[in-house]
């Protein structure tokens, strides 16, 4: 996943309300009715002063505020007790969750420092995993426990194997190599679904390509400067933008075209593996390359067989008047689509949908979210990325996938 980069999106604006007194007329003569509680507001993301975070921060109050429910089906969805804890904010930009059932942790990436961290459940500390992960972005852990990570630098999804190698699953298709990796899930069959957009193709989440490149247009950035192994390994020159399937052999497959759906970055699939979520972004920075349509599209899924068919509208992520930026995405065990958002403060965060697409829920926070996943043994706690900050909530629901 990327920042979000599209026009009219702004993670800095903020959203300002503006609340009513009604007063009634005190006519000459009339009694002045008895005065009620007073009812005090918490502070949420948009008050002022604005709610505060982390181990200095008073206790928060229940239920949550910044926890909404646009539908009463959401609160289903809810544990009462539950508040939104940010357990780290030492990070530049984090992304990829992925909750490891066997070591009982949270693997996570910050593609801009090219780290890889985990968060412990037992103790809560945020731990160093890889201090060098190749500007790693998406991650995930396969059906039979194995690491998969998308490494934006070398352009390259790679598994690591249980006796500690690490295994390139993809590289080239065609003979041309990938853009960046961006997200990726695994499927019971032993497949290995990815979006390859061009966002590590820009300088702070990657390298960008060679003079003439659709990342280097105009050739003026110097395209291997900072480190010495551009160039060497993997691709200097932008493709196309495809979803792919890495079959249980190794043969990769196109799922979806750059015509078909352009930009493609988070994907899940349905608790039943019937349909295929995947969201079209923004464009990348620097002004070059081709827009999404910033929306989520789904697909129906066949067993065994591709491509993918009947292609439709999932959600066009409008609210309120506002184009919000959808990232990754995740599918609850009843279907719901719990999707990270950036957009204005007060609205970027997390949606949810309900499988039919409309929008039942929202979680607000302080800037937007890139990806999120379900973890913590019962898979009952949501973690959120974002920005520099990793989130959780415990609900009433769990995740589908593994990781």
């Amino acid at each position: 996943m990327t920042q979000a980069r599209h026009r009219g999106l702004n993670r800095r604006s903020v959203l300002k309300g503006v609340s009513g007194v009604s007063a009634g007329l005190l006519l000459g003569g009339a009694a002045r009715p008895e005065a009620g509680p007073d009812i005090a507001r918490p502070p949420d993301v948009t008050t002022v002063p604005a709610r505060l975070w982390g181990p200095e921060a008073p206790p928060s109050y229940t239920p949550d505020p910044d926890v909404i429910a646009v539908d009463r089906s959401f609160r289903d969805l809810l544990y009462g007790g539950a508040v939104i804890q940010r357990v780290w904010d030492k990070g530049l930009w984090l992304e990829g969750p992925a909750w490891s059932a066997q070591g009982r942790y949270l693997l996570f990436s910050d593609i801009v420092a090219s780290r890889q961290y985990r968060y412990l459940w037992e103790t809560g500390e945020v731990t160093l995993f890889r201090s060098e992960s190749y500007n790693a972005n998406g991650n995930t852990f396969d059906y039979q426990g194995r690491q998969i990570s998308c490494e934006h630098f070398l352009r390259r999804v790679i598994r690591w194997e249980h006796d500690g190698s690490a295994r390139v699953v993809a590289e080239h298709y065609e003979g041309h190599p990938l853009n960046s990796p961006n997200d990726v899930i695994a499927h019971p069959d032993g497949s290995i679904w990815f979006t390859d957009p061009g966002y590590g193709t820009g300088l702070a989440e990657g390298h960008t390509d060679i003079p003439g490149g659709e990342a280097n247009p105009r050739g003026r950035l110097r395209w291997q400067v900072g480190q010495e192994l551009v160039g060497a390994v993997g691709g200097v020159r932008r493709q196309s933008d495809h979803t792919f399937r890495i079959d249980p052999t190794g043969r990769i497959d196109v799922v979806l075209t750059q015509d078909q759906l352009p930009n493609p970055n988070g994907l899940c699939f349905s608790p039943d593996f019937s349909r295929l979520y995947v969201v079209s972004t923004g464009r990348q920075a620097g002004a070059y390359g081709h827009d999404g349509d910033l929306a989520v599209h789904v697909f129906d899924l066949h067993r065994e067989e591709l491509p993918l068919s009947n292609p439709r509208l999932f959600t066009n992520m409008r609210f309120e008047g506002v184009q919000m930026g959808p990232d990754g995405l995740r599918a609850d065990v009843y279907g719901n689509i719990w999707c990270g958002v950036s957009g204005p403060l007060g609205l970027c965060g997390v949606f949810v949908f309900n499988p039919e697409g409309q929008l039942i829920g929202r979680i607000r926070l302080p800037q937007g979210v890139s990806n999120l996943t379900f973890g913590g043994p019962k898979r009952d706690w949501l973690f959120m990325c974002a920005g520099q900050s990793l989130y959780r909530l415990q609900v009433n629901t769990q995740g589908a996938a593994p990781a």
